[in-house]
């Protein structure tokens, strides 16, 4: 059996990575979810999830000056089957006393910088 060995330059490593990495981001599927308790976790959400399938990345946005949780949240999942499954079957599910909402997370847009008044 022939082995074929392929020398790289650093900067052509660099670029395969980067491609390695915007391909693996292509098949992950971001979910978001609303209406979250303030008690909850990202430990707590990565458990519910995780009941659907893999997870992983799990982030409850907080506000920048206080470092309380604003109520949502994003989850990643690697699989497409088992993100729909987890949209199809945690969507209105109870969570601490509340109903969280989860669907397919839209995709970030630009948007212009707000001025403080202060």
């Amino acid at each position: 059996m022939a082995s074929v060995i392929f020398v790289l330059e650093e900067n052509c490593l660099s670029a395969l990575y980067e491609i390695e990495i915007i391909i693996f981001k292509e098949h992950r599927v971001n979910i978001y979810v609303g209406n979250l308790p303030f008690s909850v976790t990202e430990e707590m959400l990565r458990q519910v999830f995780a009941q659907t399938g893999e997870v992983t990345v799990v982030k409850i946005i907080t506000d920048a000056y206080s470092g309380r949780p604003k109520g949502f949240g994003f989850v990643e999942m690697p699989n497409q089957t088992e993100a729909q499954r987890a949209i199809k079957e945690l969507n209105s599910h109870a969570l601490d006393g509340r109903n969280i909402i989860v669907n397919e997370a839209r995709p970030k847009t630009e948007r212009p910088r707000r001025i403080s008044r202060y």
